[in-house]
């Protein structure tokens, strides 16, 4: 919740509190949800193949309308 309620700071500068974000998403229909137990399909190897390979390039690439 603490890292919901800094993506909320930092798009619509203001500030809340752990209890003050789950309120406000309370209020707006959402909740905060876990998984139990991870996917029966997960392949581990896959995600770090993906990880080691395909996220450094995405993680380079300037985002529109960014200086550079």
């Amino acid at each position: 919740m603490a890292r919901t309620g800094t993506l909320i700071g930092r798009l619509f500068h203001v500030s809340y509190t752990v209890e003050g974000t789950w309120l406000l998403l309370k209020r707006h229909g959402w909740s905060w949800q876990q998984p139990a137990r991870r996917a029966i399909e997960r392949d581990d190897e896959a995600v770090e193949l993906w990880k080691k390979e395909v996220w450094p390039r995405v993680k380079e690439r300037p985002r529109p309308g960014a200086r550079g």
